[in-house]
């Protein structure tokens, strides 16, 4: 499985997004957008936990800029890459 559709996974799985599968989730969809998944901030706290759970990682708030990481899951899977690969 792709990073990306991992991610989505943890995103349906962790939020419980009902009547959605990693199909109908596109790279470039918004996170928190209307027109995307429409997430909230406790959302975000929420996901931001699990990945850190499954991917061994800690969000440095003062040194990430996390809206830009969370805009869409692209741009998660970009940063949780670039976090693992530095470890």
């Amino acid at each position: 499985m792709q990073l990306a559709d991992e991610i989505k996974k943890l995103i349906i799985d962790s939020l419980s997004l009902e009547d959605i599968t990693v199909e109908d989730i596109s790279n470039d969809t918004l996170l928190f957008d209307e027109q995307g998944l429409g997430l909230d901030s406790v959302d975000a706290l929420e996901l931001g936990l699990e990945l850190q759970k499954k991917y061994g990682f800690s969000f440095d708030v003062e040194q990430h800029d996390l809206n830009t990481y969370f805009k869409s899951v692209q741009t998660l899977t970009d940063f949780v890459q670039e976090q693992i690969n530095n470890k």
